[in-house]
Protein backbone atom coordinates (compact mmCIF):
# COMPACT_ATOMS: atom_id res chain seq x y z
CA UNK A 1 0.00 0.00 0.00
CA UNK A 2 1.32 3.45 -0.92
CA UNK A 3 1.27 6.30 1.62
CA UNK A 4 1.59 9.95 0.66
CA UNK A 5 4.01 10.92 3.41
CA UNK A 6 7.79 11.05 3.50
CA UNK A 7 10.08 9.53 6.14
CA UNK A 8 12.73 12.05 7.15
CA UNK A 9 15.48 12.35 9.73
CA UNK A 10 12.87 13.73 12.13
CA UNK A 11 10.31 10.94 11.74
CA UNK A 12 9.36 9.31 15.05
CA UNK A 13 9.35 5.52 15.22
CA UNK A 14 6.55 3.39 16.62
CA UNK A 15 5.85 -0.26 15.99
CA UNK A 16 4.69 -3.72 16.94
CA UNK A 17 6.74 -6.51 18.53
CA UNK A 18 5.58 -10.12 18.57
CA UNK A 19 5.61 -13.32 16.58
CA UNK A 20 3.99 -13.63 14.11
CA UNK A 21 3.15 -10.03 13.17
CA UNK A 22 2.86 -10.04 9.38
CA UNK A 23 -0.95 -10.44 9.55
CA UNK A 24 -1.50 -7.41 11.79
CA UNK A 25 -3.86 -4.55 10.91
CA UNK A 26 -1.92 -2.23 13.22
CA UNK A 27 0.50 -0.78 10.62
CA UNK A 28 -2.39 0.09 8.30
CA UNK A 29 -4.39 1.69 11.09
CA UNK A 30 -1.61 3.71 12.71
CA UNK A 31 0.12 4.87 9.53
CA UNK A 32 -3.22 6.00 8.09
CA UNK A 33 -3.96 7.92 11.30
CA UNK A 34 -0.53 9.58 11.21
CA UNK A 35 -1.17 10.55 7.59
CA UNK A 36 -4.63 11.95 8.27
CA UNK A 37 -3.37 14.10 11.16
CA UNK A 38 -0.14 15.14 9.45
CA UNK A 39 2.02 13.62 12.19
CA UNK A 40 5.65 12.78 11.42
CA UNK A 41 5.62 9.19 12.69
CA UNK A 42 5.87 5.77 11.12
CA UNK A 43 4.67 2.39 12.45
CA UNK A 44 6.57 -0.79 11.59
CA UNK A 45 6.31 -4.48 12.54
CA UNK A 46 9.18 -6.43 14.09
CA UNK A 47 8.98 -10.23 14.38
CA UNK A 48 10.39 -10.69 17.89
CA UNK A 49 9.76 -13.64 20.18
CA UNK A 50 10.30 -13.90 23.92
CA UNK A 51 13.85 -15.19 23.50
CA UNK A 52 15.01 -12.00 21.73
CA UNK A 53 12.61 -9.50 23.31
CA UNK A 54 15.01 -8.11 25.91
CA UNK A 55 17.69 -7.40 23.30
CA UNK A 56 15.15 -5.85 20.93
CA UNK A 57 13.72 -3.60 23.66
CA UNK A 58 17.20 -2.42 24.70
CA UNK A 59 18.00 -1.59 21.08
CA UNK A 60 14.75 0.28 20.48
CA UNK A 61 15.18 2.20 23.74
CA UNK A 62 18.73 3.19 22.75
CA UNK A 63 17.43 4.36 19.36
CA UNK A 64 14.86 6.60 21.04
CA UNK A 65 11.69 4.88 19.83
CA UNK A 66 8.59 6.84 20.83
CA UNK A 67 6.66 3.71 21.74
CA UNK A 68 5.54 0.31 20.62
CA UNK A 69 2.82 -2.30 20.90
CA UNK A 70 3.28 -5.93 21.88
CA UNK A 71 1.34 -8.97 20.86
CA UNK A 72 1.74 -12.65 21.66
CA UNK A 73 4.00 -14.06 22.99
CA UNK A 74 5.66 -10.95 24.42
CA UNK A 75 3.08 -9.25 26.66
CA UNK A 76 3.94 -10.92 29.97
CA UNK A 77 7.70 -10.70 29.49
CA UNK A 78 7.43 -6.98 28.69
CA UNK A 79 5.81 -6.40 32.08
CA UNK A 80 9.10 -7.58 33.61
CA UNK A 81 11.23 -5.41 31.32
CA UNK A 82 9.33 -2.12 31.63
CA UNK A 83 10.65 0.67 33.86
CA UNK A 84 7.15 1.27 35.23
CA UNK A 85 3.58 -0.01 34.83
CA UNK A 86 0.12 1.54 34.65
CA UNK A 87 -2.40 0.33 37.28
CA UNK A 88 -4.08 -1.99 34.77
CA UNK A 89 -0.79 -3.42 33.48
CA UNK A 90 0.41 -4.00 37.03
CA UNK A 91 -2.83 -5.75 37.96
CA UNK A 92 -2.78 -7.96 34.84
CA UNK A 93 0.95 -8.60 34.68
CA UNK A 94 0.93 -7.99 30.93
CA UNK A 95 1.83 -5.04 28.68
CA UNK A 96 0.55 -4.38 25.16
CA UNK A 97 1.69 -0.75 24.83
CA UNK A 98 4.96 0.92 25.80
CA UNK A 99 5.57 4.67 25.92
CA UNK A 100 9.09 6.10 26.01
CA UNK A 101 8.89 8.88 28.59
CA UNK A 102 12.28 10.60 28.64
CA UNK A 103 14.19 7.35 28.38
CA UNK A 104 11.90 5.41 30.73
CA UNK A 105 9.81 2.68 29.12
CA UNK A 106 6.37 2.81 30.74
CA UNK A 107 4.13 -0.22 30.24
CA UNK A 108 0.38 0.04 29.69
CA UNK A 109 -2.37 -2.38 28.78
CA UNK A 110 -4.96 -0.86 26.45
CA UNK A 111 -6.83 -4.10 25.64
CA UNK A 112 -9.27 -3.59 28.50
CA UNK A 113 -9.70 0.08 27.65
CA UNK A 114 -10.51 -0.92 24.07
CA UNK A 115 -13.10 -3.42 25.22
CA UNK A 116 -14.79 -1.06 27.69
CA UNK A 117 -14.99 1.68 25.07
CA UNK A 118 -16.62 -0.73 22.64
CA UNK A 119 -19.03 -1.84 25.40
CA UNK A 120 -20.05 1.76 26.07
CA UNK A 121 -20.46 2.32 22.33
CA UNK A 122 -22.86 -0.65 22.37
CA UNK A 123 -24.89 1.04 25.13
CA UNK A 124 -23.49 -0.70 28.23
CA UNK A 125 -22.57 1.46 31.23
CA UNK A 126 -20.45 -0.49 33.76
CA UNK A 127 -20.94 1.49 36.95
CA UNK A 128 -22.56 -0.65 39.65
CA UNK A 129 -23.26 -3.57 37.29
CA UNK A 130 -22.57 -7.31 37.49
CA UNK A 131 -20.48 -8.85 34.73
CA UNK A 132 -19.87 -12.51 33.87
CA UNK A 133 -16.85 -13.37 31.75
CA UNK A 134 -15.93 -16.74 30.25
CA UNK A 135 -12.21 -17.42 29.89
CA UNK A 136 -8.95 -16.69 31.69
CA UNK A 137 -6.43 -15.82 28.96
CA UNK A 138 -4.65 -12.54 28.32
CA UNK A 139 -7.65 -10.77 26.83
CA UNK A 140 -9.91 -11.94 29.65
CA UNK A 141 -7.60 -10.66 32.39
CA UNK A 142 -7.19 -7.30 30.65
CA UNK A 143 -10.96 -6.90 30.34
CA UNK A 144 -11.49 -7.92 33.98
CA UNK A 145 -8.94 -5.45 35.31
CA UNK A 146 -10.29 -2.51 33.30
CA UNK A 147 -13.91 -3.39 34.10
CA UNK A 148 -13.05 -3.29 37.81
CA UNK A 149 -11.26 0.04 37.40
CA UNK A 150 -14.24 1.41 35.44
CA UNK A 151 -16.78 0.67 38.16
CA UNK A 152 -18.12 -2.85 37.67
CA UNK A 153 -19.48 -3.84 41.09
CA UNK A 154 -19.41 -7.64 40.80
CA UNK A 155 -17.15 -9.64 38.49
CA UNK A 156 -17.70 -13.37 38.06
CA UNK A 157 -15.02 -15.18 36.06
CA UNK A 158 -15.64 -18.69 34.75
CA UNK A 159 -12.75 -20.79 33.47
CA UNK A 160 -11.49 -24.34 33.40
CA UNK A 161 -9.30 -25.20 36.43
CA UNK A 162 -6.93 -26.96 34.01
CA UNK A 163 -6.22 -23.68 32.19
CA UNK A 164 -2.57 -22.67 32.24
CA UNK A 165 -3.79 -19.20 33.18
CA UNK A 166 -5.67 -20.41 36.28
CA UNK A 167 -3.09 -19.33 38.86
CA UNK A 168 -2.58 -15.96 37.20
CA UNK A 169 -6.35 -15.42 37.23
CA UNK A 170 -6.48 -16.18 40.96
CA UNK A 171 -3.81 -13.52 41.46
CA UNK A 172 -5.87 -11.08 39.40
CA UNK A 173 -8.96 -11.79 41.52
CA UNK A 174 -6.94 -11.07 44.64
CA UNK A 175 -5.57 -7.82 43.18
CA UNK A 176 -9.04 -6.65 42.10
CA UNK A 177 -10.48 -7.34 45.54
CA UNK A 178 -7.60 -5.60 47.31
CA UNK A 179 -7.25 -2.51 45.15
CA UNK A 180 -10.71 -1.68 43.74
CA UNK A 181 -14.30 -1.48 44.92
CA UNK A 182 -15.21 -4.46 42.74
CA UNK A 183 -15.86 -7.90 44.21
CA UNK A 184 -14.36 -10.57 41.95
CA UNK A 185 -14.52 -14.36 42.10
CA UNK A 186 -13.27 -17.25 39.96
CA UNK A 187 -15.49 -20.27 39.28
CA UNK A 188 -15.29 -23.51 37.33
CA UNK A 189 -16.80 -23.10 33.86
CA UNK A 190 -18.33 -26.57 34.24
CA UNK A 191 -20.40 -25.47 37.26
CA UNK A 192 -23.63 -24.76 35.38
CA UNK A 193 -25.69 -23.96 38.48
CA UNK A 194 -23.34 -21.22 39.63
CA UNK A 195 -23.10 -19.93 36.05
CA UNK A 196 -26.89 -19.83 35.76
CA UNK A 197 -27.16 -17.86 39.01
CA UNK A 198 -24.45 -15.45 37.88
CA UNK A 199 -26.14 -14.79 34.55
CA UNK A 200 -29.51 -14.14 36.18
CA UNK A 201 -27.88 -11.27 38.09
CA UNK A 202 -25.65 -10.04 35.27
CA UNK A 203 -26.16 -7.26 32.74
CA UNK A 204 -23.05 -8.12 30.69
CA UNK A 205 -21.78 -11.51 29.52
CA UNK A 206 -18.44 -11.76 27.70
CA UNK A 207 -16.93 -14.67 25.83
CA UNK A 208 -13.16 -14.22 26.10
CA UNK A 209 -12.32 -17.74 24.93
CA UNK A 210 -11.41 -18.75 21.38
CA UNK A 211 -14.42 -21.08 21.06
CA UNK A 212 -16.28 -20.23 17.85
CA UNK A 213 -13.35 -18.54 16.11
CA UNK A 214 -12.77 -19.33 12.44
CA UNK A 215 -12.33 -21.93 11.14
CA UNK A 216 -14.19 -23.76 13.96
CA UNK A 217 -17.29 -21.61 13.70
CA UNK A 218 -19.85 -24.32 14.51
CA UNK A 219 -19.24 -24.21 18.28
CA UNK A 220 -20.39 -21.97 21.13
CA UNK A 221 -18.90 -21.74 24.60
CA UNK A 222 -22.53 -21.80 25.81
CA UNK A 223 -25.08 -23.98 24.05
CA UNK A 224 -27.93 -23.70 26.59
CA UNK A 225 -30.04 -20.79 25.32
CA UNK A 226 -32.11 -20.73 28.54
CA UNK A 227 -29.11 -19.03 30.19
CA UNK A 228 -29.63 -15.90 28.07
CA UNK A 229 -32.23 -13.26 28.98
CA UNK A 230 -33.29 -10.02 27.24
CA UNK A 231 -31.75 -7.83 29.96
CA UNK A 232 -28.32 -9.24 29.18
CA UNK A 233 -25.83 -7.55 26.84
CA UNK A 234 -23.64 -10.25 25.27
CA UNK A 235 -20.16 -9.68 23.83
CA UNK A 236 -17.72 -11.93 22.04
CA UNK A 237 -14.12 -10.74 21.67
CA UNK A 238 -13.85 -12.83 18.49
CA UNK A 239 -14.22 -10.81 15.27
CA UNK A 240 -13.76 -13.58 12.70
CA UNK A 241 -16.53 -14.43 12.04
CA UNK A 242 -18.28 -11.14 12.77
CA UNK A 243 -21.19 -13.04 14.33
CA UNK A 244 -20.18 -16.21 16.15
CA UNK A 245 -22.62 -18.98 17.01
CA UNK A 246 -22.46 -17.67 20.60
CA UNK A 247 -23.67 -14.22 19.50
CA UNK A 248 -26.26 -15.70 17.17
CA UNK A 249 -27.78 -17.75 20.01
CA UNK A 250 -27.78 -14.71 22.30
CA UNK A 251 -29.39 -12.50 19.66
CA UNK A 252 -32.13 -15.09 19.07
CA UNK A 253 -32.85 -14.99 22.82
CA UNK A 254 -33.41 -11.22 22.68
CA UNK A 255 -29.99 -10.05 23.90
CA UNK A 256 -28.16 -7.02 22.57
CA UNK A 257 -24.82 -8.23 21.15
CA UNK A 258 -21.47 -6.94 19.88
CA UNK A 259 -18.23 -8.53 18.67
CA UNK A 260 -14.52 -7.84 19.24
CA UNK A 261 -13.79 -5.79 16.14
CA UNK A 262 -14.07 -2.39 17.79
CA UNK A 263 -12.12 -3.58 20.83
CA UNK A 264 -9.23 -4.07 18.39
CA UNK A 265 -9.73 -0.58 16.99
CA UNK A 266 -10.06 1.19 20.33
CA UNK A 267 -7.10 -0.49 22.02
CA UNK A 268 -5.02 0.84 19.14
CA UNK A 269 -6.61 4.28 19.44
CA UNK A 270 -5.61 4.46 23.11
CA UNK A 271 -2.02 3.50 22.28
CA UNK A 272 -2.02 6.20 19.59
CA UNK A 273 -3.18 8.78 22.15
CA UNK A 274 -0.49 7.74 24.63
CA UNK A 275 2.25 8.19 22.01
CA UNK A 276 1.07 11.36 20.30
CA UNK A 277 -1.25 13.16 22.71
CA UNK A 278 -3.79 13.25 19.87
CA UNK A 279 -7.05 11.38 19.37
CA UNK A 280 -6.98 8.87 16.54
CA UNK A 281 -9.54 9.74 13.83
CA UNK A 282 -11.40 6.54 14.61
CA UNK A 283 -14.39 7.14 12.35
CA UNK A 284 -12.16 7.43 9.30
CA UNK A 285 -10.11 4.39 10.36
CA UNK A 286 -13.28 2.44 11.15
CA UNK A 287 -14.74 3.20 7.73
CA UNK A 288 -11.57 2.19 5.90
CA UNK A 289 -10.55 -0.95 7.80
CA UNK A 290 -13.27 -2.07 10.21
CA UNK A 291 -16.55 -2.09 8.28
Amino acid sequence: MKYDFTITGYTGLTGLLGSPVSHSLSPLMHNEAFRLLGLDYVYLCFDVGEDTLEAAVKGLKACGIRGFNLTMPDKNRMAELADGLSPAAQMIGAVNTVVNEGGKLMGHNTDGIGFMRSAREAGFEPEGQTMTILGAGGAATAICAQAALDGIQTLNIFARPSSRFHQRTLQLVDAVNRTTGCRAALYDLADTEVLKSSLLNSTLLVNATSVGMAPDTGHSVLEDTSLFHPGLTVADIIYNPRETKFLSLAKAAGCHTFNGLHMLLYQGAEAFRLWTGRQMPVEAIKEKYYI
